[in-house]
C-alpha cells in the first residue's frame, strides 16, 4: 500500500512530461520553418491562405495571394510551406481515367455582376 501513491505519482507524471516534450520539438520544428522561409516559397497561412513569398523582413513576410495582389502577414501566421510536388497535383487537378470534368469557362465583367446583384 506504501508504494501504491508513488507509483501513482510516476503514471501520471510521465505521460504529461513526454506530452511536454512533444509539443516543445513541434513549436521548434515551426519556428525553424518560419525562420527558414525564402522569396518565392509557396506557403499556406494559419488561416488557409494560400500565396507566394515575394519580400522577407524580420517580423512579417509579404505574399502574393493572386497576380499583382500581395498582401503583408507575421512570420508567425505561417503554418506550412507547401513542397513543390504537391503544389503541382493541385494546379494540374487529380483528373482520373474514364472522369467526366468540364473546362472551366472564365466570365466576363457583364456576367459577374449580373451574378452578384441577382436577388
Amino acid at each position: 500500500m506504501e508504494l501504491l501513491f508513488p507509483l501513482l505519482l510516476v503514471a501520471l507524471l510521465v505521460p504529461m512530461f513526454l506530452g511536454v516534450r512533444r509539443q516543445k520539438r513541434e513549436a521548434e520544428k515551426v519556428a525553424q520553418m518560419q525562420d527558414s522561409l525564402k522569396v518565392g516559397d509557396q506557403v499556406v497561412t494559419t488561416s488557409g491562405l494560400y500565396g507566394t513569398v515575394v519580400e522577407l523582413d524580420d517580423t512579417t513576410v509579404d505574399l502574393e495571394i493572386a497576380e499583382d495582389v500581395v498582401t503583408t502577414w507575421l512570420r508567425q501566421a505561417i503554418r506550412e510551406v507547401r513542397a513543390d510536388d504537391q503544389v503541382s497535383t493541385e494546379e494540374t487537378g487529380s483528373e482520373t481515367p474514364g472522369s467526366d470534368t468540364t473546362d472551366a469557362v472564365e466570365e466576363s465583367a457583364e456576367q459577374t455582376e449580373t451574378r452578384l446583384t441577382k436577388d
